[in-house]
């Protein structure tokens, strides 16, 4: 019974759906197809503003590329010292953006705040012996499971602007924590200040797939040549394409977020004063301790270790095709460790 990642999810018949659809007669390749044109328009729509968008197939592409045209190599980025791009990509944006450095801040279930933005900023000089901040990185939802309101968004790119700082969103569960806030995708990105969003896709049904959407769309001039330069441009693009086409228009992106917060929301109530953090999107972070966490393995419970070694924490994944008797079985589990 797997609540290791949602990345172990199958891939949404819609989506297959699409798939099969882009690859009903040969057309361009090289995003010259209909579902490429059809994808701009479709974005707009849903974020409620015009958009450049393009897909890559991984996320660390999506983050990395696009914090490439942000920032330039002597440039600095601002994120969560728990960020993905800090300690998940290998140093991908490093390598992408040919050796920005990454400023690493605090803040409370993996949330930056103004105050802590501006500490990680405090020393940073404007002399040729340091590099220059130049990019501000925001993780929706956090890699606490913890959604930004809009007006935390806000106040976020707000102190961003006023330091000369374009700012980025790495939104691999950004649908997760869209249903959660309930409000429009527009006003927890542009409206709010973002300048470019990485939509996740493929933790949520997708196969492979995520999108670049930029905002400000003068932004996106140089992504075309770094996303070919860098190794991600698919000639067949159209499949990538197609899905985020159909993920958007069938509104999949909200009934499998939907399925999966709801999910994670009955693990919680069986938790209790286990939880380390609410649950905000499809995630939970559980003291359970050494003992509790080795007889849920022993159940057949599949999940990570978190926190220090020897915490007795974990964090548990819900998947949007999670069955439910798995989820009831992990419930009846983890509030029978109580006993």
């Amino acid at each position: 019974m797997r609540f290791i990642s949602d990345n172990t999810a199958t891939v949404s018949p819609e989506i297959l759906a699409a798939i099969a659809d882009a690859n009903a007669a040969p057309t361009a390749a090289y995003d010259g197809d209909p579902w490429s044109a059809r994808m701009n328009t479709v974005l707009a729509d849903f974020f409620g503003t015009e958009v450049a968008a393009y897909t890559v197939a991984t996320g660390t592409a999506a983050n990395s590329l696009a914090l490439a045209c942000l920032t330039p190599p002597f440039g600095a980025v601002v994120c969560h010292r728990e960020a993905h791009i800090a300690v998940d990509e290998c140093g991908a944006p490093e390598f992408y953006t040919g050796g920005a450095k990454l400023l690493l801040a605090d803040g409370d279930r993996a949330k930056l705040t103004p105050a802590t933005v501006a500490e990680a900023l405090k020393d940073m000089r404007s002399d040729v012996h340091q590099v220059q901040p130049r990019a501000l990185s925001l993780t929706q939802a956090t890699e606490l499971g913890c959604a930004y309101t809009p007006d935390e968004v806000a106040a976020l790119t707000a102190l961003a602007r006023a330091r000369g700082l374009r700012v980025h969103m790495d939104g691999a569960r950004f649908a997760n924590a869209l249903v959660h806030l309930g409000c429009h995708p527009g006003d927890v990105t542009w409206r709010a200040g973002v300048d470019v969003l990485s939509l996740g896709v493929t933790k949520n049904g997708g196969l492979s797939t995520e999108a670049v959407v930029f905002f400000d769309t003068a932004l996106a001039a140089e992504f075309g040549l770094r996303r070919k330069r860098g190794g991600h441009l698919l000639s067949k693009g159209r499949y990538l394409s197609a899905q985020v086409v159909a993920y958007i228009e069938t509104g999949l992106w909200e009934r499998n977020a939907r399925r999966a917060n709801g999910l994670a929301r009955r693990l919680a109530a069986a938790c209790g004063d286990r939880l380390l953090v609410p649950v905000e999107a499809n995630e939970l972070f559980v003291r359970v301790g050494v003992a509790g966490a080795a007889r849920l393995r022993e159940a057949g419970f599949v999940f990570y270790d978190w926190g220090a070694e020897g915490s007795g924490e974990i964090r548990l994944v819900v998947s949007w095709d999670q069955p439910e008797t798995d989820v009831a079985a992990l419930a009846d589990a983890l509030a029978g460790l109580d006993c």
